[in-house]
């Protein structure tokens, strides 16, 4: 299934929201369901999970998550359901 991983910074490096233009950024991936998706975002931008990812139907998750850059939250829905092909 493909997901679509929209990416809201919260903090910096040194704890000082972030209001700029890159606190938004969105990518896509592939995975199996939205807790696949959120471990292959964290295993590829070097990132750990804060809390527990919050799952809602319909395979969406909300997941906050930190990394040498700082906090962010993961919002997870999926775009379609069918995996790519590369």
């Amino acid at each position: 299934m493909r997901f679509t991983i929209e990416q809201r910074h919260l903090t910096d490096v040194g704890g000082k929201p972030v209001a700029e233009d890159r606190a938004l950024s969105f990518y896509s991936c592939d995975a199996h369901d939205a807790d696949d998706a959120v471990r292959l975002f964290a295993r590829d931008h070097s990132a750990e999970v804060i809390g527990n990812v919050l799952r809602f139907p319909g395979f969406q998750a909300i997941a906050t998550m930190r990394n040498a850059e700082g906090v962010f939250t993961l919002q997870v829905a999926p775009a379609s359901q069918q995996l790519q092909l590369t």
